[in-house]
């Protein structure tokens, strides 16, 4: 896999790019020929492949149909790697749009140069753009533009000439002038350091430099506003870390704390090469009584004028940073949760538990149709645990259950604990999990949960939903807002546009991966499909509920509003099973119908054979035969016949069928239990830059430090662990009081 590091902020290098943006205006041909340079150079692909991306995303191409269907064009990019190279696209465009705008706007005032242009051309980030235009910003009223008032900044470019022999006190009277309020040699001399002191500050090339040196030198520190409030925040009542080396979920959590009013937080670094290298560039020593005023000039400069902002923007950076990291981390978590293996062929009994208002209870066949639904008191008197034990008992003989699925909020534990001891009662085998419910309540208010289940009251839509995301994760899952599924960290702090478009970007990938049937996909799933909108979609179920279900993908081009660059995007990605055409139900395009065909005959599999579509040792066929040689009679790329080889190998395939199967328990753990070590089978529920959330078959979830993970040294839990991974561990130390679980794999 390729090595990308990315960033919202991406540094690119400013002698590549005064190579590329040395002409203020591009035609769009021009400007795909500068940013493939850079992205290629940047993603490491040839500038081929980048400049075919471009294209083909200014054609209108979703990245899921680029990454599927066009493999040639790209060199096999994955969809997470073309997602982010549309990002960065983006902001190479956006830099390019700022970079005319300045330059626009600083001509308007007509004080461009051909140093300024050049400057424009080479600057590599928005920050350099912007410390740039800062001298031709617009201003408020400040103390510099106060002293220009007052018609002092002659006197102040006399003093930064340095002259020999200039004695800038002798200068200052001739400034003096009561009715502009100079009443004095001293006024003046303020007046025109002012004026200096806001030159040094717009100074692009020093307000680099500064920035530069306090990510290398600065210290983000925090302190308690008042150390004897308790809080979560305790650990960070007196820190200290080099902004350099700070983690990002250290940054998001003083952050959080300093939000919260425990913490104040700054960026702290010594004043000493910050100050010497701003004298360096404005002092020259040919005359000392110039110096002094510059040398005090430039120190109230950084003091007031440009550390507190370098200040502001590293904070920013780091929060920034930050952010994309953890948006990163929560996209990798929600993939393995939305592609957990599906549960299929069983009926499941979904319990959302609760104390007042009881357990609500239902019961979904193996297609997720509503079987039954109830509501017992498992938490409640003696006399209404016994009832609840019965109705339990019943529901699972009448209509057969197979696996109980128990969402983990309130009163989930004493859930699990009653189901534990009366499935051992059960006619036949009955198993459980524990699932996630997070964004069950919020489906279940939804005009969708409203539309789905119209005769189901809203608590009982929670519990459907529970036995649903067991059976199907992802289809269940699609239906709600992505970030409410709860499976990162901090994700109330991001920048909810951006996090919302990530998480989103994996749905789409996430669905498109796994594909959809034509005849069976919600609304809801079917709108997370390749080039489908909600206007087309509800029109797809339309036409079905109309004409009944579809024969085949061709049938598509019936529907309302599905145009041909619609059904172009849709149709690898869409599954008919009930279709005469085999390759109806598999992930092979339309567009490849004719090669694959043709494929068939090359490899002399019968008539009786296609029409039963078993392909199943066409792989041996294909290597007899020769890939390349098959490829070049067929006039198709490698990737194209081997993504038609796996296709047709295993029609209707489902990739989530290849991972591991979830654990489902038969008994239950108190925290109590668990004894210091104890070895344990577990589910990873969540990874998060400092480890990862175990379910072990207690309520609460222990917690695998990084530290304990693995042996070898790791960045991040996610090179190790994933969601829904089974992992083997052993209790490091338990306290029930506070509700811990610290657990190890190192064994």
């Amino acid at each position: 896999m390729r090595a990308v590091v990315l960033t919202a902020r991406f540094l690119f290098s400013a002698n590549y790019l005064k190579v590329c943006y040395n002409k203020p205006y591009k035609t769009k041909t021009e400007d795909i020929m500068d940013y493939s340079q850079i992205l290629s150079q940047q993603f490491n692909i040839k500038e081929e492949y980048a400049k075919n991306i471009i294209t083909l995303l200014d054609d209108g191409n979703t990245i899921p149909f680029i990454a599927r269907y066009r493999k040639e064009m790209h060199g096999s990019m994955d969809d997470q790697l073309i997602r982010e190279f549309a990002e960065k696209l983006e902001y190479l465009r956006g830099l390019d749009k700022r970079r005319d705008e300045i330059r626009s706007l600083i001509d308007a005032q007509e004080k461009l140069t051909d140093e300024i242009n050049l400057a424009l051309d080479k600057a590599a980030t928005l920050s350099e753009l912007e410390d740039i235009y800062r001298p031709y910003r617009p201003k408020r009223k400040t103390r510099a533009s106060i002293a220009k008032e007052k018609g002092l900044e002659p006197l102040a470019n006399d003093i930064l000439k340095q002259e020999k022999g200039f004695d800038p006190s002798k200068s200052a009277v001739d400034y003096i002038d009561e009715e502009k309020g100079v009443t004095s040699v001293e006024d003046a001399i303020q007046g025109a350091m002012d004026i200096i002191a806001e030159l040094v500050s717009d100074n692009a090339e020093i307000r680099k430099r500064i920035r530069n040196l306090t990510n290398a030198n600065g210290v983000l520190v925090s302190v308690a506003t008042d150390e004897e409030k308790d809080s979560v925040y305790k650990n960070y009542y007196d820190y200290k870390e080099p902004v350099k080396k700070i983690a990002g979920h250290r940054v998001l959590a003083v952050n959080r704390g300093e939000k919260e009013g425990f913490l104040k937080v700054s960026v702290e670094t010594d004043s000493e090469k910050p100050l010497n290298s701003i004298f360096r560039a404005m002092i020259t020593d040919k005359n000392q009584l110039c110096s002094d005023i510059i040398r005090e000039a430039c120190t109230d400069a950084y003091q007031r004028l440009i550390y507190p902002s370098i200040e502001r923007e590293v904070r920013n950076d780091l929060t920034d940073t930050a952010s994309e990291n953890a948006m990163k981390v929560f996209a990798v978590n929600l993939k393995q949760l939305l592609m957990q293996p599906p549960v299929k062929g069983k009926t499941v009994l979904a319990l959302d538990p609760g104390y007042r208002t009881g357990c609500k209870t239902a019961v979904v066949d193996s297609t997720g149709k509503v079987l039954d639904t109830t509501v017992i008191y498992p938490t409640h008197s003696d006399k209404k645990i016994q009832e609840s034990k019965q109705t339990l008992l019943r529901l699972i003989k009448k209509h057969h259950v197979d696996i109980i699925s128990i969402g983990n909020g309130t009163a989930s534990k004493e859930t699990e604990m009653f189901t534990a001891e009366t499935i051992k009662e059960a006619d036949h085998p009955v198993y459980y999990m524990v699932v996630s419910e997070a964004g069950a309540s919020v489906y279940s208010a939804s005009k969708l949960a409203a539309t789905e289940l119209p005769d189901l009251d809203l608590t009982l839509r929670s519990a459907v939903s529970i036995a649903r995301r067991l059976q199907d994760p992802l289809a269940e899952l699609v239906k709600i807002e992505p970030k409410a599924i709860g499976v990162g960290q901090y994700q109330h702090d991001m920048p909810q546009k951006k996090l919302g478009e990530t998480l989103d970007g994996v749905v789409e990938d996430c669905v498109n991966s796994v594909g959809a049937d034509l005849n069976t996909a919600s609304p809801a799933l079917l709108s997370r499909v390749s080039g489908l909108n909600a206007t087309v979609c509800k029109n797809i179920v339309a036409y079905r509920e109309e004409n009944g279900a579809f024969s085949s993908r061709a049938e598509l081009k019936k529907v309302p509003k599905l145009g041909p660059k619609a059904f172009e995007q849709c149709a690898g990605f869409l599954r008919v099973p009930e279709s005469r055409n085999p390759l109806d139900n598999t992930g092979v395009h339309p567009e490849s119908y004719k090669s694959a065909k043709e494929l068939l005959g090359l490899l002399e599999y019968s008539d009786k054979e296609i029409k039963s579509g078993n392909f199943s040792d066409i792989q041996q066929r294909v290597k007899a035969k020769g890939t390349k040689s098959l490829a070049d009679v067929l006039g198709i790329g490698l990737p194209t016949l081997d993504d038609i080889v796996k296709e047709l190998s295993k029609p209707g395939r489902d990739p989530r069928d290849e991972l591991p199967a979830p654990m489902l328990r038969s008994d239950i753990l108190d925290i109590k239990d668990l004894k210091e070590g104890m070895e344990l089978k577990g589910t990873v529920r969540n990874v998060i830059d400092f480890g990862a959330f175990v379910d072990i078959g207690v309520h609460q979830d222990g917690l695998v430090h990084i530290s304990q993970i693995c042996d070898k040294y790791i960045k991040h839990p996610a090179e190790v662990l994933k969601v829904g991974d089974v992992v083997n561990v052993k209790v490091l130390s338990v306290d029930p009081e506070k509700n811990r679980i610290s657990l190890t794999m190192k064994f």
